[in-house]
């Protein structure tokens, strides 16, 4: 061997290890020839041979950490195999291979540069029918890496490696099965190769059948099966199971919510850079989820995420540049990221772009572009961009004002649970607007936002329960949803419940508590509410007379509109001059020297 030179022993070892030209297969004297090719000779051929001897127990024991060194080292010199190999592991990872999906864009980008890159693996799929190469075939063919993109190529290539019980085969062979790529979905015979592979010890299959067990794909759903088999898989350093495993922790799906097992298998996954464990550990990290609150490590973890082009981990980085959340504010840095995520269908970054549009935030405002966005979110059923949808409709912002297509939009985003779009619909249905008015309908969507703890919701309850609107007067009733909404600060609902309580309806009167409420609610500059203080420091109710407090929140009152205000105040500021008899008529002037009028007031217009 040692008189071959370094093409020699190349092609030696490809004789011994595809049984060429009569010898019989020795993958273990392959490997032998590969090294001497290397060692002696610096073959570059043969370093990359030798890493998919490694990653696929060709005459060694399986050894993807081995693989990685060799690949790397032949991908910096421009070896096709190594490269296309090296862009999968980079992509999809495997057992203590990290991922990095811009790396694994930067290899793709580079076999394309190299004539017949992938020549090798060609050879060995077509020639020797060898299943390790078909199976990489099929990868080229699936991910567009040195073959055009063909997904029935590539099932055909998976098919010829499963069928020769290649477990790596078997297993994306299910991938296709379920998915229907290159074949017609089906998703029993999914199951059937993800066992077969899971079986060999796969561990891509492994976390597979777990999924299918989560959602019911081809098996009877059973969640509890779902985390035995991700658990297998992610013992074993499979990222996607122990994502996925983190998550059944965080939600409580098949076992028993345990947040800090949570962060765990995010940080096992995060680790080998799957950028979904990323960003769920981004989200731990804002929320306090099994870790302390670290709005920092937050942001961390949503921009690793982002920059491997997770659309939803872009939307959160946005939101926090938006937000000044872990970052320094930038609403431009916001807008660049929701932009990136909406390129990717992110329907939640396409709701942001919208209220950016609209609200001027990072960019001029345009309503059309703000609509643009939320239309493009709300026919996706997002809830919360059907509710803004609706809004734009019912204010005439970016669309002509049509209150029947608002009512379309509020329903949609209602029956979706949304308490801010049920509270809206309510409303239309009280007043009837863009609908036949039908008070018995209002409460029923008030009722079903109150529930969701929505205080307008709450406070508009009250109200109808306190008239008898849609529904039998019950003042009792009214005092309970102006108590939930007035616990969350509504200014409204605060001003609502001191009433009741001055007078008693619907609860024992006190007059010293409905003034504090008056207070708080005025101090938010609720307008009703400063009148009604103002009228308590006037006569005394709940609290001292106090005329010039009086004159203040009158005036304030006043200021914002309130018709009932201004007269109020005329009559304290003749009140006043008859105390203090000793200017019989006072001029504006003089009524705002003596301190009693802090402003100029005005009747609305």
């Amino acid at each position: 061997m040692t008189t071959l030179n370094a093409d020699q022993l190349f092609q030696l070892g490809n004789e011994y290890l595809f049984g060429r030209n009569g010898r019989q297969k020795d993958a273990v004297t392959a490997i032998v020839c590969f090294q001497h090719a290397l060692v002696y000779h610096n073959h570059i051929k043969a370093e990359g041979v030798l890493g998919f001897c490694y990653e696929f127990g060709l005459g060694v024991e399986m050894d993807f950490v081995q693989a990685e060194k060799f690949y790397l080292s032949a991908s910096q010199k421009a070896d096709g195999l190594a490269m296309s190999r090296l862009a999968f592991l980079r992509k999809y990872g495997r057992p203590n291979i990290k991922i990095d999906r811009i790396e694994a864009d930067k290899w793709t980008q580079r076999v394309e540069k190299v004539p017949n890159a992938v020549e090798w693996i060609v050879q060995a799929a077509t020639v020797d029918a060898d299943p390790s190469a078909q199976y990489s075939l099929g990868v080229c063919y699936h991910d567009g890496i040195g073959m055009p993109k063909d997904a029935h190529a590539a099932y055909r290539w998976y098919k010829a490696s499963a069928e020769q019980g290649n477990a790596r085969g078997q297993g994306i062979l299910g991938y296709c099965y379920g998915e229907g790529f290159g074949v017609e979905k089906d998703e029993e015979e999914a199951v059937h190769w993800y066992r077969m592979a899971a079986a060999q010890g796969e561990t891509v299959a492994i976390y597979n059948v777990g999924y299918c067990y989560e959602d019911g794909i081809g098996v009877e759903k059973n969640l509890q099966e779902a985390v035995k088999w991700y658990n297998v898989s992610a013992e074993q350093g499979n990222a996607f199971a122990q994502n996925s495993l983190g998550y059944c922790y965080e939600d409580g799906i098949g076992v028993e919510r345990n947040y800090d097992a949570a962060v765990y298998w995010y940080k096992k996954s995060a680790a080998q850079g799957y950028p979904w464990a990323e960003c769920n550990l981004g989200y731990c990290y804002q929320n306090g989820i099994g870790v302390e609150k670290d709005y920092k490590m937050g942001a961390y973890w949503y921009k690793k995420a982002s920059v491997q082009g997770h659309a939803r981990a872009q939307h959160n980085l946005g939101f926090c540049y938006q937000n000044g959340i872990g970052v320094d504010k930038n609403e431009q840095e916001a807008v660049k990221w929701y932009k990136k995520a909406a390129d990717l269908g992110n329907i939640f970054a396409y709701h942001s772009l919208g209220y950016c549009y609209q609200n001027g935030i990072g960019v001029e405002v345009d309503d059309q572009k703000a609509v643009f966005w939320y239309y493009l979110s709300a026919e996706e059923s997002h809830a919360p961009a059907q509710l803004s949808l609706g809004y734009c409709y019912r204010n005439g912002i970016g669309v002509p004002k049509n209150e029947s297509e608002a009512v379309k939009w509020f329903k949609l985003s209602a029956e979706q649970g949304n308490a801010l779009a049920q509270n809206s619909l309510g409303f239309c249905y009280e007043e009837g607007l863009g609908v036949n008015k039908d008070c018995s309908r209002a409460v029923y969507w008030y009722h079903k936002s109150a529930r969701q703890n929505n205080p307008w919701a709450q406070c508009n309850l009250g109200f109808c329960y306190a008239n008898g609107i849609g529904i039998k007067k019950s003042d009792a009733k009214a005092v309970f949803w102006y108590q939930q909404a007035a616990a969350l600060n509504h200014a409204r609902a605060m001003d609502k419940l001191a009433l009741h309580l001055q007078k008693g309806l619907g609860i024992e009167q006190d007059c010293d508590a409905a003034f504090k409420l008056f207070e708080e609610a005025a101090a938010q500059k609720h307008v009703a509410a400063q009148y009604h203080l103002a009228n308590c420091y006037e006569k005394g109710i709940g609290c001292t007379v106090d005329i010039r407090e009086a004159t203040l929140w009158f005036e304030r009152a006043a200021m914002s509109g309130c018709r009932n205000s201004h007269e109020r105040l005329r009559h304290l500021l003749v009140r006043a001059c008859l105390i203090s008899g000793s200017v019989p008529i006072m001029t504006e002037d003089d009524s705002m020297c003596s301190g009693y009028i802090c402003g100029f007031s005005a009747p609305a217009a």
